[in-house]
């Protein structure tokens, strides 16, 4: 699966134990966990696909399963998906092929 990019209207800003994102057009607030702020941090261009993602992040943590780490990102990023946070690559219909993109108001 590619992953989805960063929406540019949105800001980060790492704090203790994460990240907050904050969109201000839309006012949405979205704290982030360490791990969170990893996947954040790590969206295109870093990696391309959650596949390159959950290899090094169960590098990073190799008392959890690839399967269970994927299934996390991937729900943390259709949240992303649907809270504007992150857009679809173009091309890319749904983040599991969800259907927002940053160019819908």
């Amino acid at each position: 699966m590619k992953l989805p990019v960063r929406n540019p209207n949105v800001m980060c800003r790492t704090v203790d134990g994460g990240a907050v994102l904050l969109d201000t057009g839309q006012e949405v607030y979205y704290g982030l966990n360490t791990v969170g702020a990893y996947i954040w941090e790590h969206l295109p261009p870093v990696f391309q696909t959650l596949e390159e993602m959950s290899a090094a992040l169960s590098a990073l943590h190799p008392e959890v399963a690839v399967e269970t780490i994927r299934a996390h990102a991937r729900e943390l990023l259709d949240d992303l998906l649907v809270a504007r946070l992150v857009c679809l690559p173009l091309g890319m219909e749904t983040c599991d092929d969800s259907t927002a993109s940053c160019s819908e108001s």
